[in-house]
């Protein structure tokens, strides 16, 4: 795959590492940006990922009400500094994972967070799915580990395709804005409140209602 100068220089923007390490990198990964970013922490080279050992205790939290009070998240997210949080860019980024919680429903923020028992229970279940589908049973195992990311896609925050963008994962928000803000930022903990939750009702696709009332 051909590495462009427009690959390189979005990959410098959303880790702050150096543009020829950003090259290397995109090659030695085939051009996958998920992968390059790993690369680069990795080898240590990511100024964001730096930076992601600090301590951030600041912070805001900050709410986002859906459609006529019908769902509401409150989600808490810190900073290394009382001046930082006052930032727009960091205001913006808070308001835009509250938007994406309210859209998307994440149950947990990392995958590390995902409980073993509920990890091995998934994988008991996908295991089963590709064996009845006539899989074969050598091939079984690794289907399963491709379905495990898919499910980390729609359970955990970081993993998810961003809301408003959906060529880019949270993470990699969230990378970006701690290489521009020049400060370790982290999602601490969220609830999200939804109108009769639990009670049976129609299936609604809430993503694209949230796209739909900020357009």
């Amino acid at each position: 795959m051909e590495i462009t100068a427009g690959m390189v220089k979005d990959l410098r923007e959303s880790t702050g590492a150096g543009m020829m390490d950003c090259k290397k990198a995109l090659v030695e990964t085939s051009g996958n940006m998920d992968k390059a970013v790993e690369f680069l922490r990795e080898k240590g080279l990511s100024a964001a990922a730096k930076k992601s050992g600090r301590i951030a205790a600041e912070g805001i939290v900050d709410s986002y009400i859906h459609g006529n009070g019908r769902i509401g998240v409150l989600v808490e997210v810190n900073i290394e500094t009382d001046f930082a949080a006052k930032n727009e860019d960091f205001k913006n980024f808070v308001h835009d994972i509250a938007l994406q919680i309210a859209a998307y429903n994440p149950m947990y923020i990392t995958k590390e967070e995902v409980p073993m028992e509920e990890l091995n229970k998934e994988k008991e279940i996908l295991r089963a799915q590709a064996l009845n589908e006539g899989k074969p049973e050598k091939i079984v195992d690794k289907m399963v580990e491709g379905r495990i990311e898919k499910y980390f896609k729609e359970v955990c925050l970081l993993e998810m395709a961003f809301v408003k963008d959906p060529d880019k994962t949270v993470q990699q928000l969230l990378t970006e804005q701690i290489a521009t803000i020049g400060e370790n930022i982290s999602i601490r903990r969220f609830v999200r409140f939804e109108m009769g939750e639990g009670i049976a009702k129609k299936e609604e696709n809430f993503a694209e209602e949230v796209m739909k009332q900020i357009k």
